[in-house]
């Protein structure tokens, strides 16, 4: 097949561009919009052939060449659960209609748009203008994370991957953390730490605002060989030899629990395990957290190989 040209807007860490080559998509040109210092940083190191345009808003399409394909995952903060539900009037997340705006103005032959899962009335939205149903996808399939994702494209034969069978366990370091109770092993249960209001007998009571907030670290007994959807928030993803339960006061009771490394991180996106090493480890993990799973992605993108017209 004939070398693509390839847009990515949002284009993070450049899995898009892990990506096509791990689904054998020859590249001419990956052009990418990105605003993010140590993303770029990481990109660049890893390929250092990426030709950076900058803020999306600012990209002007009539200097591009003709593209072949337009990637991007717009900014999912007002579509989140975690987040306060602003949907599109979240700044960031109406970035979305620059991708729109790019996306007419360049015609791609293929396009691929990421976002998280969201209330049916907002990606309605996305799938009026995009003129595709989205495809979820839980990188769970290919990988040790439970990551449950919308996927517009026009790539057609898009089915859901293979599952590997990758458990937790399989991709965890034996590793030591300099953390309040510092543990060892790989044989960890995996909690978040989270903000909850107790009363006196422990139970919860969110609502009352005259009971001060208490950091509990919380181990399910469900769903146990996966981890949670990393993020760019550390405690949301923890590991612990504690068995499940909640338990208060996480940090001032210095509980035995430790944060995934960086490693582990790269491997939850299967990412090479060295990928994000050229910036410090914190910043690494925020990285990680907005990054795509690669092998959901080459998983989309070999539609392309197998599409006739684009020999």
């Amino acid at each position: 097949m004939k070398k693509l040209n390839v847009l990515s807007l949002f284009d993070g860490i450049a899995c898009g561009r892990v990506a096509l080559d791990r689904a054998g998509i020859p590249v001419n040109r990956y052009i990418a919009s990105e605003i993010e210092p140590n993303a770029i940083r990481v990109s660049m190191t890893n390929w250092p052939d990426i030709e950076q345009i900058g803020d999306v808003t600012s990209v002007k399409t009539k200097g591009l060449p003709e593209i072949d394909l337009l990637i991007g995952g717009s900014p999912c903060q007002g579509f989140s659960a975690s987040g306060k539900g602003l949907n599109f009037v979240d700044p960031r997340s109406r970035l979305f209609f620059e991708y729109v705006r790019i996306l007419k103005e360049t015609h791609p032959k293929y396009f691929l748009l990421e976002n998280v899962k969201m209330k049916k009335e907002w990606s309605d939205i996305i799938t009026d203008y995009l003129e595709v149903e989205p495809i979820e996808i839980n990188s769970a399939l290919v990988s040790a994370q439970n990551r449950t994702r919308l996927y517009w494209t026009n790539i057609p034969n898009v089915t859901q991957p293979e599952d590997c069978g990758i458990c937790l366990i399989d991709i965890l370091e034996d590793a030591e953390w300099k953390q309040p109770g510092a543990i060892r092993g790989r044989r960890l249960n995996k909690g978040v730490i989270v903000g909850r209001r107790l009363n006196e007998e422990g139970h919860r009571q969110d609502y009352n605002k005259d009971i001060p907030i208490t950091q509990c670290l919380e181990v399910r007994a469900t769903n146990t060989n996966k981890s949670n959807c990393i993020t760019t928030v550390d405690k949301d993803n923890v590991l612990t030899p504690l068995p499940p339960g909640r338990y208060p006061d996480a940090f001032k009771n210095k509980l035995p629990f430790r944060y995934y490394t960086t490693k582990e991180y790269c491997r939850l996106q299967t990412l090479p395990d060295d990928y994000v090493n050229m910036i410090p480890e914190t910043q690494a993990r925020k990285a990680l957290g907005n990054a795509w799973t690669v092998d959901v992605i080459a998983h989309i993108l070999s539609g392309i190989k197998k599409d006739g017209d684009s020999e």
